[in-house]
């Protein structure tokens, strides 16, 4: 996903397997990113792109003129199965295979409106009824969809439009005379009944995805720094040369303050696994709902209903708005290079991204840093070098001419110190060269060159075209067309910063069924994004900080108290609470080139071979743990107990597979048979596992689930209340999983009508939810909800006593 497709790697692996071991020094040894670059290039030949382009075609990213109608058939389907939501999705599609102005895109947008009408998106149905008209929506069919807008607007309380669309309607019949009179009574039956429905209607309050979207661009830093740009003042920016630029703490900071409120530089969206190439219909036009389809490709808000692009059916978008910016930004080139770009990876396709967007800051700067760096070893283009020559000046010519002598900045600073939120502070990330393998770097320089190729011959195919779409053409940029090898150098720089600095863009994702009464949630990487700011934290597998998203935006808490001169740490991924310390060490040394020398890497390492108590076995005897190695023993001195590890792992493999085995039941439906089985895995678990064993929390978190599922809400409660107990050994009191678990116990005591402990639940979820996600998060609204909920209920009347 990040990386090009496994087949473009094992080629490329192959080939390098096959240079001369004189070609395969020379690029070991290279360097600077210009040698790596020019040395790959060169072994790019016409047989490498003809194989990188049939891996191409497996992506159908280019506009199906039969699509259309498979989809509208396929969501017809849904949408008489009463589904709305998945009718939605598949009108959706049949509106990215769409040509502008045709009847298919007309039909997709009006049948889209029908099932946003159903599920109550009667603003987003209005948009489509708009869009749908736009596009040419037959006469014939208008009636039902004017009826519908009618009813979206009666429904929204907007009772002037609503009868001026009733009027139209009925003068334009009148005027026609084509309806016959029974349809001509429905139609004013149905007037009646909308305008006494909207006599009874009240006050429309806004809906609560706009409402929270408008509330949380409120939510800003309370006093901006003057030294990092989107960080709060508590921090401040150093170096050191050991483990370079960081933050610390400025002042004594409290838990759940704001440090980072953060637009991403660039982001796009993580795509989904290639399907296979089949042929037919079934694998030929997916109709699988997956995060493109539901998310925008720009913003990264979720929508149900996308607008596509005018050029390609992959690229979707929340707004006409929204569509328009990534074209002028970076989608005018990127459209037709779809296929290609999701083949070389996500990686890949940021390293492009972030060149294009270098073009709309100071594109000379940018240019002449690029050549700075290639000059230094003489090896600068003619054309690059002139450019260099013009643009002579850099920031200590600058400071001798105020008058004033500076120190070098900090790298990714400007001349007055400050770290913005640019191009250059992107730029200036650690692209880690020495780091990188050989066949690494020789991976993403021919990757990259094979798309600076496509480049070449895109920008040469739009010169030399007549314009004949609809959607206006972005000739590239002349920046981008004379220099294309300094380019080339700048994307596979960004290429190799990406394994250290690239953040996961996260969302918080409900799993189980809708019926589910108590809501499962996990965390999914939505996107892949830099944000320079973010990047300037050093990692701990113990961090103070959390990080959480909304759309593109990065916010750091605090979510402890930090002292003031305090570093700032963030979590690369390897936690102390996820992982063991060899474990978490290895994928740090692998990903990010360091050895983790943080306070719970230096404790682990001093405590004796006993597991984690989320991992530890227990004594079948007398319920102490057992530690060892390849045989374990009872840590009770008068218990002789042994055992082999080997055993007890199989036991554990076996006890997971049977806790599967529940879940499937749990799915669909057979409560009993699951329960059952469950309460069976308890009882094993009991046996040969510690009591704080994450295993035997997810069995009480199933079996919290299922008596839930059958109304009996106490014992639901007390179940849970035992995996609570498992979580906060593993992760914390204030964890943010210790803020879900709790989320999921006040559902359950609000469901059971268990007041006091309700409230109280309540009370402590928000607290800890509040720390990691601020006051507009999801779940911290629906504790909001079910407060308001049990203190407007009656008191319950006390009866005499007995």
């Amino acid at each position: 996903m990040d990386l090009p497709v496994d087949e473009w790697k094992s080629y490329l692996f192959q080939k390098w397997s096959l240079l001369p071991k004189s070609i395969q020094i020379t690029i070991s040894a290279a360097e600077t990113l210009n040698d790596i670059f020019l040395h790959s290039s060169s072994l790019l030949q016409s047989e490498d792109e003809m194989f990188l382009k049939r891996l191409s075609r497996g992506y159908l990213v280019e506009k199906d003129p039969n699509a259309p109608l498979f989809y509208r058939e396929e969501g017809n389907k849904k949408f008489q199965e009463k589904d709305y939501m998945g009718a939605t999705v598949l009108y959706s599609k049949g509106v990215s295979h769409s040509r502008p102005t045709t009847e298919d895109i007309s039909l997709c947008y009006a049948n889209r409106s029908a099932a946003l009408f159903h599920l109550g998106q009667y603003e987003t149905c209005l948009k489509d009824i708009i869009r749908a008209q736009m596009h040419g929506y037959p006469e014939r069919l208008q009636p039902k969809m004017m009826l519908r807008k009618a009813e979206c607007l009666v429904t929204l309380g907007r009772l002037q439009e609503a009868s001026q669309t009733i009027s139209d309607l009925e003068s334009n019949f009148t005027a026609k005379s084509t309806l016959a009179a029974s349809q001509f009574q429905i139609l004013q039956r149905t007037l009646c009944r909308l305008k006494t429905k909207v006599q009874k209607k009240e006050n429309f309050t806004e809906t609560f995805p706009a409402a929270l979207t408008k509330a949380f661009e409120d939510v800003d830093l309370r006093e901006e720094n003057e030294q990092i740009s989107n960080a709060s003042s508590s921090v401040s920016l150093c170096t050191d040369p050991l483990k370079g630029r960081y933050l610390v703490a400025t002042k004594d900071i409290l838990p759940g303050e704001l440090l980072v409120k953060e637009d991403a530089f660039v982001s796009v969206l993580n795509p989904r696994e290639m399907p296979p190439l089949h042929y037919g219909l079934e694998s030929k036009w997916d109709t699988r709902v997956t995060n493109e389809d539901l998310y925008c490709h720009r913003c990264l808000k979720h929508t149900l209903a996308t607008v596509p692009c005018d050029g390609c059916s992959y690229a979707k978008y929340c707004s006409q708005e929204c569509m328009q910016q990534a074209w002028d930004l970076y989608h005018s080139i990127e459209c037709s290079l779809g296929g290609l770009l999701l083949t070389l990876g996500v990686f890949c396709h940021i390293a492009l991204r972030s060149t294009l967007l270098a073009r709309f800051e100071d594109v000379n700067r940018v240019i002449r840093k690029l050549c700075g760096e290639i000059s230094n070893k003489d090896i600068c283009l003619p054309e690059s070098k002139n450019l260099l020559q013009k643009l002579s000046y850099d920031l200590g010519e600058e400071s001798e001419k105020n008058g004033r002598t500076f120190e070098p900045p900090i790298p990714g600073c400007d001349g007055n110190g400050k770290y913005e939120h640019n191009y250059n502070a992107v730029f200036n990330l650690l692209p880690h060269i020495e780091n990188h393998s050989p066949e690494h770097k020789f991976l993403c320089a021919l990757s990259v060159s094979a798309l600076c190729r496509q480049l070449e011959a895109a920008s040469l195919q739009t010169l030399n075209t007549s314009l004949k779409s609809s959607q206006p053409k972005a000739p590239m940029s002349p920046a981008l067309c004379q220099d294309l090898h300094i380019w080339g150098v700048a994307m596979l720089r960004h290429m190799l910063q990406l394994q250290c600095n690239a953040q996961a863009i996260t969302i918080i994702q409900q799993t189980g069924s809708k019926e589910n009464i108590i809501t499962n949630s996990r965390q999914v990487r939505l996107a892949t994004g830099i944000f320079p700011v973010v990047s300037l934290l050093n990692h701990s597998c113990s961090p103070n900080t959390s990080v959480s998203f909304m759309s593109t935006v990065a916010t750091i808490r605090a979510s402890e108290q930090i002292a003031k001169g305090q570093e700032i740490l963030h979590c690369y991924g390897p936690h102390e609470s996820r992982m063991g310390v060899a474990e978490r060490q290895q994928k740090l040394r692998s990903q990010y080139f360091f050895e983790c020398n943080c306070p719970a890497c230096q404790n682990e390492q001093h405590r004796t071979t006993t597991a984690p108590r989320w991992e530890a076995f227990c004594c079948n005897r007398c319920k102490a743990l057992i530690q060892g190695d390849d045989v374990l023993s009872c840590s009770n001195s008068s218990c002789t107990e042994v055992v082999n590890r080997d055993h007890l792992e199989s036991r554990l493999r076996g006890l997971q597979q049977h806790v599967g085995m529940a879940q499937k039941l749990l799915r669909n439906g057979k409560l009993e048979q699951a329960i059952e089985l469950l309460l069976g895995c308890q009882r094993d678990a009991e046996s040969f596992l510690s009591a704080e064993h994450s295993v035997v929390g997810e069995i009480e978190d199933e079996l919290a689930q299922a008596y839930a599922a059958l109304g009996d809400w106490q014992k639901s409660a007390a179940h849970l209340q035992k995996s609570l107990q498992v979580v906060e050994i593993r992760h914390g009191p204030s964890s943010v999983e210790m803020g879900h678990e709790l989320f999921k116990l006040a559902q359950i005591f609000f469901n059971g009508f268990a007041i006091p402990e309700a409230l109280n639940t309540i009370q402590k979820a928000e607290k800890v939810l509040l720390v990691h996600y601020g006051p507009w998060n999801d779940e911290i609204q629906e504790l909001q909800k079910m407060r308001s909920c049990l203190l407007d209920l009656p008191p319950i009347p006390v009866g005499p006593s007995i």
